[in-house]
Parts: C-alpha cells; sequence; structure tokens
C-alpha cells in the first residue's frame, strides 16, 4: 500500500495540469497521484496520462465533491492530499500539510490569506464562513473553504456519504471532523494565481448554493445552536408586540399567538435535528 495519495479533481485543467504534474512528480516520486476528470471537453484526461498519472473519467460532470468521493474511494494511500489541479497549490507545500498531520492530527488544511481569495466579495464571504465555524465548534477556523488538505484516509471515508457533489465538501468535512472529534489544524499557504480557464463558480447560481453552506455549518455540527437563538428572537418579539397590543388595545393578538407558537415548533424543530445529527455521527462510527 502507498502511504500517500494526492488526488486532483480536474475539469478543462489541461493547462494547470501541464504545470502540476511534473512538480508532483519531481517532489513525490513514488506517490500515487490520481486525477479525477469531471467530464472535461479539453485534452485534461490525455495530458494527466501522458504523465503517467492515475485518471479517473467521468462521461459529464458530476461535480467537484463527486470527483473527491470518486478519488478517495480509488485511492491506495494511508494518507490523501487533495489539492486543485489549476496551479494554485504548489507540490512544494504539501510537505507543511504532511509535518502537521505526523503531529497526531487528523485533518490538515492549507490556510489561504486574503491574498489567496478569488475576489473581494469571496474574501468576505469566507470571512464569515470562518467566523461562523469558530462560533459552532469553539475552535479557531482559519479557512473552512479551502480545498488543499491532507487527511487520513480511513477518517475521511467515514464521511463519504455526507459529502455533496458540488463545492462545498471542505465545509462539510472540516465540521464533520470536528462534530466527530477528530483533531483538525491549519497551516498558512501562499495561493498563485490559477492558469488556464476561469473559475468553473457561477457568481448568482454558486452564490446562492454557498449561502446555503451557512446553514449546512450549523446543521452539520449543533443544529440547535442555530435554531435556539431564532426560536428565542420569535419569542421575544411575540411578547414585545404582546406588551404593546396589551398596553394600546387591552388584547392579545392573532399575531403574538403566531410568534410564539412559530418560537416553540422552531425550537422543536432543533430539538429533533439535533438527535438526528446525533444519530448519523453514531452510524457513521458504527462503520469504522
Amino acid at each position: 500500500m502507498n502511504q500517500l495519495s494526492i488526488i486532483l479533481p480536474a475539469k478543462n485543467e489541461a493547462e494547470g495540469l501541464q504545470r502540476t504534474l511534473p512538480a508532483l512528480r519531481q517532489h513525490y516520486p513514488h506517490a500515487e497521484i490520481i486525477v479525477v476528470d469531471d467530464g472535461s471537453t479539453d485534452a485534461t484526461a490525455a495530458i494527466a496520462r501522458e504523465h503517467g498519472v492515475k485518471v479517473l473519467s467521468s462521461p459529464y460532470s458530476m461535480g467537484n465533491g463527486a470527483s473527491i468521493k470518486r478519488g478517495a474511494r480509488e485511492a491506495t494511500g494511508e494518507i490523501l492530499v487533495f489539492m486543485d489541479a489549476d496551479g494554485q497549490h504548489h507540490p512544494a507545500h504539501i510537505q507543511a500539510l504532511l509535518d502537521k498531520l505526523a503531529e497526531g492530527y487528523d485533518m490538515v488544511v492549507g490556510a489561504r490569506d486574503s491574498s489567496g481569495q478569488a475576489n473581494v466579495h469571496r474574501g468576505l464571504a469566507n470571512r464569515f464562513y470562518n467566523w461562523l465555524a469558530s462560533h459552532m465548534t469553539g475552535f479557531e477556523v482559519k479557512d473552512l473553504t479551502s480545498g488543499f488538505r491532507a487527511v487520513r484516509a480511513g477518517r475521511f471515508r467515514e464521511f463519504l456519504h455526507l459529502l455533496p457533489n458540488g463545492f462545498s465538501y471542505p465545509t462539510t468535512s472540516t465540521m464533520a471532523f470536528f462534530r466527530s472529534a477528530y483533531p483538525v489544524a491549519y497551516v498558512p499557504i501562499p495561493v498563485a494565481k490559477r492558469v488556464g480557464n476561469g473559475s468553473h463558480i457561477r457568481p448568482i447560481k454558486d452564490g446562492i448554493r454557498f449561502l446555503l453552506i451557512i446553514f449546512k455549518i450549523a446543521t452539520l455540527y449543533s443544529p440547535l445552536k442555530l435554531f435556539a437563538p431564532v426560536a428565542v428572537a420569535f419569542f421575544l418579539v411575540g411578547l414585545g408586540y404582546y406588551g404593546y397590543t396589551f398596553a394600546t388595545m387591552h388584547r392579545f393578538t392573532n399575531m403574538s399567538t403566531l410568534l410564539f407558537s412559530a418560537s416553540v415548533i422552531i425550537f422543536l424543530i432543533g430539538l429533533v435535528s439535533e438527535q438526528i445529527t446525533g444519530l448519523t455521527y453514531l452510524a457513521t462510527r458504527s462503520r469504522d
């Protein structure tokens, strides 16, 4: 069995692979390198084969997360490294992740600084995600959405069924590790400008999708931490509205009833979600 498997999800990344694969071979000649071709229409698969790496090709695009799952299933290494194929991540920085992993961590993530963000809006969004994840977990999350990470294969495969096929696999896997008390660390890394085609992120569609990440962060870790404050807010608004209507009309209105009822329902939904989340992770650990 190989000790190290390096997995690169790639969609129309022929130009980036021309630069990334030779550098990978130079730094890690004995590692298993897997390029997961996500339905590319260019020479991505052909160039990967020319460099003698393992290629997994999809007949159509299934998504970045789907490529990660396919690569993780096929990899034979005890340690998995995930990195972009577009030249943003340099193979020389893999060693920093592996060194940190050797200290006893189960996942090490390459944390980008502000210069490594695609644009100002993405940078602000990621900063908010990091803050929210830190608040939910009680640990400092320096880069929730970075796709450059090293993990222990056995631990990572426990959560393959939770990972989405789209772009939010880093968020899901990170929160799953925190939820299961698997230690996670962050290592600062520089990020180069991508080569080849532009980003596959679509501002409007993926902006809405990334907004849903906020709710996924909470529901993956502890749903009650999301639902309880919302329930309290509804209760306080209902109480305030009742105080106003009682003082002005001496009445208990239907709106106050609706707000109080909503607060109870939201809290109960959060309570049930908390139990479902606990059972989900219990089932995951039972398969280990």
